[in-house]
This record gives C-alpha cells, sequence and structure tokens, in this order.
C-alpha cells in the first residue's frame, strides 16, 4: 500500500521488530491484504479498523490485534489522521511456547483464536520503551530481544490482558464509543456527549462499556490519553505543554496521572528513555 510505510526497528533469529505507519488516507475498506506470517501488532498512535470476515475490530493503543498467517482482511481509516503501530514477529516454536494453548488454535500453524486482546498500562509503557529504544539506537539486541519477549508474554497473559465478550451488536456499540474518543482524544467528553455520539442512553452506554472492556469508559479514555504521551514524551521538551496539549487540566493533574497508572512521572519516563 502506498500510503504505509515499515521501518525495520530489530531483526534477529528471535524476533522481528518493525514501525509501521500509515497516513490513513483510505477512509473505506481498502483493498484486501494478507499477513505472510503470524505478528502482533501494538498501535500506539492514532486508530483504524480491521475488517476481517464479517467482524470488524477497531485498532487503538488499548489494544493487541493478532494477524494470523495466510488469512486475509481489509484496512479502514474512519477517524483522520492515520496510525502508527510496532510490529513483533515471532518463530512460531517461541510463539508456542509464549501463547496460552486457549488462544491457539488446534493444528496448522500457530494462529490466534480472536483478532485481539486489551493490553494492561505495563504493556503499553514496554511498547513506548522498545519503540524510543531502537528508534534511537540505544538497545543493544539482547535487551531488546528481552524487552520484546517480555511485552508478548505480557500481552497474553491471562492476568495481565482481557479479551472481550460480548455479542456482536454490544462490541459494535462500544467500538462506536472508542472511535468517538479517538476522532478527539484531547477533548473533555461528557458521558452525555459520547451517549449521543453512538446514540444510546448513558446509562446503558457506561453499562455495556464496563461488561465489554471490564473497565469504565472514562478510565479507558484515560489510558488512551496516557499513551499518547508514551508516544510524544521523547518529543517534548516542556511537559506542561504536553499535558495541557492532551487536555490535561495542569502539568499536577497531568503528572499524578501518569504516575497513577504507569508508576512513575512523565519526567521519570523521559529521563529512562534518554538514557538508554
Amino acid at each position: 500500500m502506498s500510503d504505509l510505510a515499515v521501518e525495520p526497528l530489530l531483526s534477529t533469529r528471535t524476533v522481528t521488530v518493525n514501525n509501521v505507519t500509515c497516513c490513513g488516507a483510505c477512509r473505506q475498506k481498502g483493498v484486501e491484504e494478507c499477513s505472510h506470517a503470524t505478528h502482533l501488532v501494538f498501535p500506539y498512535r492514532g486508530v483504524f479498523v480491521r475488517h476481517l470476515g464479517r467482524s470488524d475490530v477497531v485498532a487503538e493503543a488499548n489494544q493487541v490485534l493478532f494477524f494470523n498467517e495466510a488469512e486475509g482482511y481489509r484496512i479502514s481509516h474512519p477517524v483522520t489522521g492515520g496510525d502508527a503501530c510496532l510490529s513483533l514477529t515471532l518463530g512460531e516454536p517461541l510463539l508456542r511456547e509464549l501463547a496460552p494453548k486457549e488462544q491457539l488454535r488446534e493444528g496448522g500453524k500457530a494462529a490466534f483464536h480472536r483478532p485481539r486482546r486489551r493490553i494492561d498500562p505495563r504493556a503499553q509503557a514496554l511498547v513506548a520503551l522498545l519503540r524510543h529504544s531502537l528508534s534511537r539506537k540505544v538497545a543493544e539486541p539482547l535487551e531488546a530481544e528481552t524487552l520484546a519477549l517480555t511485552l508478548v508474554r505480557r500481552a497474553l497473559g491471562e492476568r495481565t490482558s482481557h479479551a472481550a465478550g460480548a455479542s456482536q451488536g454490544r462490541q459494535k456499540l462500544v467500538d462506536r464509543a472508542k472511535l468517538a474518543l479517538a476522532s478527539d482524544p484531547a477533548r473533555r467528553w461528557t458521558l452525555a456527549e459520547i451517549a449521543a455520539e453512538v446514540g444510546v442512553s448513558p446509562v446503558y452506554l457506561t453499562q455495556v462499556f464496563q461488561q465489554v472492556e471490564a473497565m469504565p469508559l472514562y478510565r479507558y479514555q484515560l489510558r488512551l490519553r496516557l499513551a499518547r504521551a508514551l508516544d510524544l514524551l521523547g518529543h517534548y521538551d516542556d511537559l506542561t505543554s504536553l499535558g495541557l496539549d492532551l487536555g490535561f487540566s495542569s502539568h499536577s493533574h497531568f503528572s499524578s496521572a501518569f504516575r497513577q497508572v504507569y508508576s512513575r512521572t512523565p519526567a521519570e519516563f523521559q529521563r529512562a528513555i534518554q538514557r538508554r
């Protein structure tokens, strides 16, 4: 695809890591694509929708997506701005060793049952740490391989990730809410505004979102904002401006929320990626 750019970051016998960016020019479903190997995709900026058969998956920074080998799919970008993802490919023996058996299909090559899982804040931080370290060329291969395997293990862990289980109708409702949030991440949404966007009552929206994602809607939006902060920390000198640009009311509000989720302040995380 002409609007897709792939930047190789690491290639060893253990793992291949690519940084993939897309300008998002295709608003409707694009041409069918097919993966040449099973890989894990961690969106960290923007949003896109993956159309796999009759199922649609909203891809954003709270998720890991599974692209199975030889499985056709289409991509669309209903929200402007494009997207960026970290893509990890492992050898089949290693993937089978890391992935819980119940997450993989029986027989044939390693392939995942579900198209996605929700990842936790620690996994989000590992995505940022791995990408920043490799992009700055300051991570030795052994360190990068270790970070990558830790990320995969955490993204697949039953205690550290979540597989959404819901009817197709409820999942579509939640996905519409996610797209509304992604259309303006810094906006200080009210519950009534999001409910109006998706066409249901605020009470029903909160109930369904909690059932599908196992977390409140407001916390989900906060995680999206903070994931964007992880992406941008290497590009901002003024962290107060970063917080305000992301919709936080003040530097202290931003720093407190970041620390509560990632167990360190934005300044501490920024120093960590700069030292590596």
